[in-house]
């Protein structure tokens, strides 16, 4: 309820009202003051730093002065006394009493920020899922550890980039893939390629036994939600025109519209990834005097993500804390566990799963880049390659006499034992690694590149040693030539022709 105005002060009494005086009342006038100061000095985003008091001195500088004075040239405003003034304290009350949750959120630090972090959460993302398939959210995670090489181990490689692949519905992890490469179409491609795959030879591929009921998803989605910048522009095409998945891209920094997926990434970096494994970045790295947690990695790719793969299986297979089951969940006695929710989904909402060949999922997802054929095999960042169909038609014995030319494959990044020569339609050949490239079999496109580029940094390094090595040479031999010359110069006594030489 409004208090009446009136001409006598309200409020407690100042305590050194007889220096300061009383003050005034707060009027429909002063209101209106206090709204314009707000608005202008706190409600901005040039003040996002600026308190309440700055907007309250500020408001008295301009509105409370009438007088100025002049020092070096500078006009000052002369403010009006705190007895001809409203009080901080009056004006923060007519603050919080008419405060504005949203607008100052929203315009102090953003529109973003409230939407993420500050807006009310009344709706759930499953609703939107009508069953198993219906919405996958994709993301990736830098993970917090550092990993080591498999050809040495004493070399340090980086941190992995953990993808996921969501189903909606029942929360199941539908796909996986951990790589070296930052979050980029790459990576997203091969985790909804992963999320089509036999998840059975997928694991065994890891040493890890499964049965395909332990991880029955091998399908792709309806719709796929994903951040703006990895499915974003001409490269999302091939999934709407070739796989016939919708996709829907979140605004960005909005990740709390892929909640879902985020919360999976936590639980597993904080349950997972921090109180277990060794060469976990920790909170003081890169601080003065701290430890380099880099020294610590001893996993390497290969191995963390077996560690992955386990970690995805228990999600799958045990109890969700916050999933609000329908009222057919409840009657069918449905656990809240996501392989049980996939299961029943299958059966009582089935029809916007997809099942697709692997290797024309592969195909279409996997990217392409160019090979060089040459007499030695086909050339891929150099890798050698070979296939039935190059050897039948005489590929390299051509390249030899008429020169190489160039084409362009398909690879797969997890694993770069074959790659792909697209032809007409859905038709492909599938060329292997050569016999004599063995080093380079089971291995990750980031373990071969880095391989790769160590050599070349071992022979740069090892360029002036090899040179100065060779020049010593040439020196010891000039220096032979030299004392042979002199010894025969020193035999000869000019009278033999040439003739009688030989």
């Amino acid at each position: 309820m409004k208090r009446k105005t009136t001409d006598k002060k309200r409020g407690r009494p100042r305590i050194f009202k007889n220096v300061v005086g009383e003050g005034v009342n707060v009027d429909e006038e002063t209101k209106q003051i206090f709204r314009v100061a707000l608005n202008r000095f706190y409600y901005t985003n040039k003040g996002a730093s600026a308190s309440l008091k700055t907007a309250y001195e500020l408001m008295r500088k301009e509105f409370y002065s009438n007088e100025f004075k002049i020092e070096e040239g500078v006009k000052k405003p002369i403010i009006k006394t705190s007895s001809e003034t409203p009080s901080f304290g009056q004006f923060k009350y007519f603050f919080y009493k008419e405060r504005n949750r949203k607008k100052e959120i929203s315009i102090r630090k953003g529109t973003k920020q409230y939407l993420q972090n500050h807006r009310p959460i009344l709706g759930n993302s499953t609703t939107e899922a009508m069953g198993p398939g219906s919405i996958f959210q994709i993301d990736a995670t830098i993970a917090d550890i550092y990993l080591v090489s498999r050809y040495n181990r004493n070399w340090i490689i980086g941190r992995p980039v953990v993808y996921l692949c969501l189903d909606v519905f029942s929360r199941m992890v539908a796909g996986i893939y951990v790589g070296l490469e930052g979050p980029s179409w790459t990576g997203a491609m091969m985790v909804l390629a992963n999320s089509a795959m036999n998840k059975a030879e997928y694991c065994k591929q890891y040493g890890i036994q499964i049965t395909e009921e332990q991880w029955p998803v091998r399908h792709l989605c309806d719709t796929l939600i994903a951040d703006r910048g990895e499915l974003e522009g001409r490269l999302a095409e091939t999934l709407i025109s070739s796989l016939h998945i919708k996709v829907q891209n979140t605004s960005p920094y909005r990740a709390d519209m892929k909640g879902l997926i985020e919360r999976q990434f936590r639980v597993l970096n904080d349950k997972t990834v921090k109180p277990f494994l060794p060469g976990v970045v920790k909170p003081d790295f890169r601080e003065r005097g701290s430890r380099d947690y880099r020294l610590d990695g001893v996993l390497d790719l290969y191995q963390f993500t077996q560690i992955m793969i386990k970690s995805c299986l228990h999600h799958n297979q045990n109890w969700l804390g916050h999933y609000n089951r329908e009222e057919m969940m409840i009657t069918d006695d449905v656990e809240s566990i996501p392989i049980k929710l996939w299961n029943w989904g299958i059966k009582n909402r089935a029809g916007r799963l997809r099942s697709v060949s692997e290797d024309i999922v592969k195909l279409n997802l996997m990217p392409i880049s160019q090979a060089y054929v040459t007499a030695q095999g086909i050339k891929f960042k150099g890798m050698y390659y070979t296939s039935e169909q190059a050897l039948r038609e005489r590929l390299f014995e051509e390249a030899r006499i008429n020169g190489g030319w160039k084409i362009d494959v398909s690879y797969d990044p997890r694993n770069m034992n074959y790659i792909y020569i697209k032809e007409s339609g859905k038709r492909f050949e599938k060329c292997h690694l050569l016999y004599h490239q063995e080093r380079y079999k089971d291995k990750t496109i980031e373990e071969i590149e880095y391989l790769q580029q160590y050599e070349k940094l071992l022979e740069k390094q090892k360029e002036d040693e090899i040179l100065q090595s060779k020049v010593d040479l040439i020196s010891e031999i000039e220096a032979i030539v030299q004392e042979a010359e002199k010894m025969t110069k020193e035999q000869q006594d000019g009278t033999e022709s040439k003739t009688q030489k030989n």
